[in-house]
C-alpha cells in the first residue's frame, strides 16, 4: 500500500498537493486528527485500497501531540509510509493569508506572524522525520505539480507531457502561467438561455446546448486536430508540462464544456492530465 501523510505549514499548498493526488486515483481524506491515524490505517488495510494521502497538521489542536505516537503504531503494522512536508517563508504565508482572508487556525489575537512563528516551532520535529519537502513559495500551481510529478510519478511515467487544461473567464484574467490560450466567445452563449445560465458546462444540458452548432463542431475538429500536431511537437522538443488554458466571458460554460471535451479527446492519449475549472464557482 501506497500511505502517504501530507502536513506542513498552514496555507504552504496541503489542499492543492491533496488535489494532485485525488486526481491520480488515491484514496484522500483532508484534516484527519492524529488521533484517528492508526485507526484508519488498520480500515485501509482491511479493504482493497492500495493508495492512500491524507492531510493532518495543527488543524487537529490538541490531537496534534499524538501524531507521533500514532505514526509508531503504524509502524508496528509493518506498513510503510511517506511523510510529504510543505512549507514556504514567513512572508509568502502572510501574503497568502491576507489574500485570502482566511484566519490562521493559531491565530487568537489576530497576530498572523505570531501565529506562524508557533506553528513553525511545533512543526520543527515533524519536518526532521519528513520524506519529502517541498517549498511552495515560488511555485505556481503548474510547478507545484511537476514538482509532484518527479518526486512520486512512476519512473515510467515521468517521461509523459503533463498537460494542465484550464477554463476561465477573460472578465477575470487570463491565467499568467498559461503556454496556449485559445478564445471560445465567439460560440453560442448558454448564458442567454434563461433555463442554462445557472448550471455550467459540467452540466448536460450546457454542453448539449454548446455542442449542437455547426459551428462548433467546424472549430472543435480544427482546434482538437491543432493540439494533435502540437503536442508531440512540444514533447520532442523537450518540453514536460504545458498549460493550455480556454477562455470565455465568464469561465462557466463555453471554456468548461471545451476544456472537458478536449480532455476526453486527449485521454486516450500518452499524456498525463490535469483539469483546472479556474471560475466555474464565479
Amino acid at each position: 500500500m501506497d500511505f502517504l501523510l501530507i502536513t506542513g505549514m498552514s496555507g504552504a499548498g496541503k489542499s492543492l498537493a491533496l488535489n494532485y493526488f485525488e486526481d491520480r486515483g488515491y484514496f484522500c481524506v483532508d484534516n484527519l486528527p492524529p488521533a484517528l491515524i492508526s485507526k484508519f490505517a488498520e480500515l485501509c488495510l482491511q479493504s482493497d485500497l492500495d493508495k492512500i494521502a491524507l492531510v493532518s497538521d495543527i488543524r487537529g489542536r490538541e490531537f496534534f501531540n499524538e501524531l507521533f505516537e500514532e505514526l509508531t503504531n503504524i509502524e508496528k503494522m509493518n506498513l510503510n509510509y511517506n511523510i510529504l512536508f510543505l512549507e514556504a517563508s514567513d512572508d509568502v504565508l502572510i501574503r497568502r493569508y491576507k489574500e485570502s482572508r482566511r484566519r490562521h487556525p493559531l491565530d487568537e489575537e489576530g497576530r498572523v506572524l505570531d501565529a506562524i512563528e508557533r506553528e513553525r516551532k511545533m512543526l520543527e520535529e515533524l519536518r526532521g522525520r519528513a520524506t519529502k519537502i517541498i517549498d511552495t513559495g515560488e511555485l505556481k500551481i503548474s510547478e507545484l505539480q511537476e514538482e509532484l510529478n518527479q518526486l512520486f510519478l512512476a519512473e515510467e511515467d515521468k517521461n509523459l507531457l503533463h498537460l494542465s487544461l484550464i477554463s476561465f473567464g477573460f472578465k477575470y484574467g487570463i491565467p499568467r502561467d498559461a503556454d496556449l490560450v485559445m478564445d471560445v466567445r465567439f460560440l453560442p452563449n448558454p448564458y442567454y438561455v434563461e433555463s442554462l445560465r445557472e448550471k455550467t458546462g459540467n452540466d448536460q444540458e450546457v454542453q448539449d446546448y454548446v455542442l449542437k452548432w455547426s459551428l462548433t463542431d467546424k472549430f472543435y475538429s480544427k482546434f482538437f486536430d491543432l493540439i494533435d500536431f502540437l503536442l508531440p511537437e512540444y514533447k520532442r522538443e523537450g518540453k514536460s508540462h504545458l498549460s493550455i488554458a480556454i477562455g470565455c466571458t465568464g469561465g462557466k460554460h463555453r471554456s468548461v464544456t471545451t476544456v472537458n471535451k478536449l480532455a476526453e479527446f486527449l485521454r486516450d492519449k500518452d499524456f498525463n492530465i490535469n483539469i483546472e475549472h479556474r471560475d466555474i464557482e464565479k
